[in-house]
């Protein structure tokens, strides 16, 4: 057998993680970009910035606060603790939502770049027709950001798989829970397994190299689409 039982039991917990976090990121990302590319408050602003951070802040910088934020003595710690619901720190709880923060620029920005490319022509011939803003915003601006939409979730979807900092900050290292891919590979280099890490790496290899693939390709396919379509 290739990869061993723990190993096995790593990958499905980081898929469940992945799909979970990336659900999430849909239903909040999307708006949160719609509101940025649309909104002209000055308040726009400093929230893309928040938003951007994980891009360039160590992962060991945000788990540092998540862990003290979310800890006995922490506001949202005590505040999860007053309603019964525990701690966040190293659960599965915890993971995701510390996930959904770490991989939220990778959703929001594909998402609000492809709406600003979109530009304001077709929400006026929308508003012409008297389509409500509900309508307009299903009907035609997330067909149209579909390309932003695709880029959006592959990215968030293998950043969450790939990461390392954050949930071993937040989550720890408790078999089934919260020992992810990452982790279970540092494991292995930890006991100097070094057969077994190889086994492992080399499959999140495959996989990173397979998902920028299939990106590159239906980019491609997208643009080789629209030029078909501006020619005809």
């Amino acid at each position: 057998m290739l990869l061993t039982a723990s190993d096995l039991q790593a990958l499905w917990l980081t898929l469940q993680v992945a799909s979970l976090t990336t659900a999430i990121l849909l239903l909040l990302g999307t708006p949160l970009a719609w509101w940025l590319a649309r909104s002209r408050s000055w308040v726009a602003r400093p929230v893309a910035a928040i938003i951007a951070l994980p891009l360039v802040l160590p992962p060991s910088v945000l788990g540092f606060y998540l862990l003290v934020a979310w800890g006995p003595n922490g506001p949202i710690g005590q505040w999860t603790q007053a309603l019964g619901l525990g701690l966040l720190p190293f659960s599965f709880a915890g993971l995701v939502l510390g996930s959904v923060l770490y991989s939220l620029p990778f959703m929001v920005q594909p998402v609000h770049n492809a709406m600003q490319a979109m530009g304001t022509r077709p929400l006026e011939v929308a508003a012409s027709l008297r389509a409500s803003r509900l309508d307009t915003f299903f009907h035609v601006v997330l067909p149209l950001c579909k390309p932003g939409l695709m880029t959006g979730t592959i990215m968030s979807f293998a950043h969450t798989v790939g990461e390392f900092g954050v949930v071993l900050m937040v989550g720890g290292n408790i078999p089934g829970v919260t020992r992810v891919v990452s982790v279970q590979i540092y494991d292995h280099v930890e006991a100097a397994e070094y057969v077994d890490a190889h086994r492992l790496a080399a499959v999140m290899l495959v996989f990173a190299f397979t998902v920028l693939l299939g990106l590159h390709l239906y980019q491609q396919r997208d643009r080789d689409d629209r030029l078909r379509a501006n020619e005809a």
